[in-house]
């Protein structure tokens, strides 16, 4: 093992090799971070070799974080800059911290009942992140945290926010409209509020999927007329607590009524599968890495139940 290298500031300083070791991540990788998206700057040798600095080590973990959650890796420079400059995140030396601060963001404006600032956020949170970090980092844990609570004005701001946010990821929706394949998505275990549904549906939009969101308390025995009216090439029930009996009862008797395939979705699908084995109702998972790629293979008529 090559002993590490003090620079003059008394950084100690690692060679690439062991910088791959430590991280996992491979020397063709670390290059083109440096040279093709200036990333990390490691210091050079007299002979050329790369030397990392504990601050690259940070930042190429935090590029780790960022990156297995989708977003694109010409947004991470702006977000790396952020991590350096603002004395709370380089202090915290964690990824999670911008996104902590972009909830203490959200929350100031929601307290001080501030639409236009929340317009701000909201726009440069869905330019600079994916969609799935927007909701599930960062808004959708703001608003939850206000659910609860019994503080004067604590259910004012909650309305505020739930408010603006219905708002404006129905709006998305309607923008994501595409000439993909129509899939209907309903509430299926009566647990969802309507914000949770706009979001399951944004998440699960993309070119190839236009998402057709109902509202709650849709009645599950009613749904075979709107499939029969509307033609959808798959029907999502979103669950968030498991299904009693009964309900694997009436979810069984909803698909024997539809001509469409019918899948289960959310914190709660996998808990559920156990009573409907044996029924051709898919499950999709809980987040948008498992549950969209399954829901293409649904649509195609391709997913293996």
């Amino acid at each position: 093992m090559t002993e590490p290298i003090e620079s003059a500031s008394d950084d100690v300083l690692l060679p690439m090799r062991e910088v791959a070791s430590l991280t996992g991540v491979n020397p063709i990788t670390l290059r083109a971070w440096e040279r093709r998206h200036g990333l990390i700057r490691p210091v050079r040798t007299v002979g050329g070799h790369r030397l990392y600095s504990q601050q690259d080590i940070e930042h190429i973990r935090s590029i780790m974080l960022w990156t297995s959650r989708g977003l694109p890796i010409s947004k991470i420079g702006a977000l790396l800059v952020q991590q350096q400059n603002t004395p709370g995140i380089a202090a915290s030396g964690s990824a999670e911290a911008p996104l902590v601060q972009w909830q203490e963001a959200v929350h100031r404006a929601t307290q001080a009942f501030d639409g236009a600032e929340l317009e701000r956020l909201h726009g440069q949170l869905f330019t600079i992140y994916p969609k799935a970090t927007v909701l599930e980092a960062i808004l959708l844990p703001v608003w939850r945290s206000l659910v609860s609570g019994n503080a004067f004005g604590r259910r004012s701001q909650w309305l505020f926010l739930d408010t603006f946010l219905r708002a404006r990821m129905l709006l998305r929706l309607q923008m994501n409209q595409s000439n993909g394949a129509c899939v209907l998505l309903a509430d299926g275990s009566g647990h969802a509020r309507e914000l949770e549904l706009l979001c399951a549906g944004l998440s699960m939009s993309n070119d190839q999927l236009r998402i057709e969101v109902l509202g709650t308390g849709q009645p599950l025995e009613e749904l075979p007329l709107l499939c029969k009216a509307i033609q959808p090439a798959a029907l999502v029930l979103w669950v968030q607590v498991p299904l009693q009996a009964d309900a694997h009862q009436r979810l069984r008797a909803l698909q024997m009524g539809v001509t469409c395939p019918v899948a289960l979705a959310g914190d709660a699908a996998a808990a559920s599968s156990a009573g409907l084995r044996g029924s051709s109702i898919a499950i999709l998972g809980n987040d948008e890495a498992s549950i969209l790629p399954r829901l293409e293979a649904l649509v195609r008529g391709t997913l293996q139940i």
